[in-house]
């Protein structure tokens, strides 16, 4: 595959399709889009007239063209269209969350091993602003010895959401848990590794709701540190996403990656003011110097952007570097996403 376009199809054009995947693989010089399916309305072609609409699945990959297949179907069904994918010759790109419990996990592993050929899981908010901060920040030592980490994904949505396999309860991956909680839960691992032990609680809040709308996690970390992990429908004033404490100080920034709305609203990922935060978002810096005097400072903020992911699997099937999202990190974030609740 080596200076040739990978030759990428999505399994689904809804909003993960349209925000999500095509603007890049459209974009994005190392890929080429060549087909998509839509099983009910024909829309794709309206935006990107050269690629293939397929009726289904099967057809999709049974395109000999198509070496990379991104698997953004409803949460229930990954772990089947990544399975026939993978034996069918493509490697995949699979949507959060990957699979639904360990079982799943393992069996895909195996599939891929046999197969030869590679997954690559989406976990998009490692390449947002405001968490390139952070980790800026938290690598840089400034704050000392961590002792406590604070990530929340909160919003206000206390109506019941039109994807069915989101709020149905027959389906293990359905509700707040398995659909932010992949985000923050990954952008802590990538971060810290795997936790010691963790707890977990969730609850239902909305009314008529099946599924859990509200989650916490409580990872323990080796020489104290202690990360906590938040996510609610039902928070109408938002706290600030992430909060790190150190021995040697404080870093507080707001959720505010722009690229989910720039992509909603059409801006293309070559646009010059894409993923750039707008003035007054920067993150708060507090420093305690070694006269015991405070510095505070406003850190300029990263750019965010989601071409570094299909970059980063460009790099893994062509130069042989390394996916810096682990089949280990995916692991473990199933093994939390599926874990019992301790309260």
């Amino acid at each position: 595959m080596k200076n040739t376009k990978i030759n990428t199809g999505i399994l689904s054009f809804g909003m993960s399709g349209r925000v999500f995947h095509a603007p890049f693989i459209h974009s994005n010089p190392h890929f080429n889009f060549v087909a998509v399916v839509e099983r009910s309305q024909k829309i794709a072609q309206d935006l990107y007239p050269e690629i293939k609409s397929y009726d289904t699945v099967d057809q999709l990959l049974a395109d000999d063209k198509i070496a990379l297949v991104i698997v953004n179907t409803p949460n229930h069904t990954h772990f089947e269209f990544a399975t026939e994918a993978l034996k069918a010759g493509k490697h995949v790109l699979i949507e959060k969350p990957a699979v639904e419990n360990i079982t799943q996990f393992n069996e895909l592993s195996e599939v891929s091993k046999k197969s030869g050929k590679r997954i690559f899981f989406y976990q998009n908010r490692r390449y947002d602003s405001h968490f390139l901060d952070v980790k800026k920040v938290i690598e840089s030592g400034n704050l000392g010895k961590l002792t406590e980490v604070s990530f929340r994904f909160d919003r206000y949505k206390m109506e019941l959401g039109q994807k069915y396999f989101k709020e149905n309860n027959q389906y293990i991956s359905s509700g707040l848990t398995y659909d932010l909680g992949p985000h923050i839960i990954d952008q802590a691992i990538s971060l810290f590794g795997k936790p010691l032990k963790f707890s977990k609680t969730t609850s239902i809040n909305r009314p008529n709701s099946q599924v859990a709308d509200y989650f916490h996690y409580h990872l323990r970390y080796p020489n104290e540190l202690n990360v906590f992990l938040t996510g609610s429908l039902a928070v109408a004033d938002p706290l600030p996403a992430f909060v790190v404490h150190g021995t040697k100080g404080s870093f507080i920034k707001t959720m505010a990656d722009v690229q989910e709305q720039q992509l909603i609203d059409g801006m293309l990922p070559d646009n010059p003011a894409y993923g750039v935060e707008p003035n007054g978002s920067e993150g708060k810096l507090v420093t305690i110097d070694n006269t015991n005097q405070k510095h505070i400072s406003y850190p300029l903020p990263h750019r965010g952007d989601y071409n570094l992911l299909f970059n980063d699997i460009y790099e893994n099937l062509v130069n042989e570097v390394e996916y810096p999202i682990t089949m280990d990190h995916i692991r473990w974030q199933i093994e939390m996403l599926s874990a019992d609740n301790n309260l």
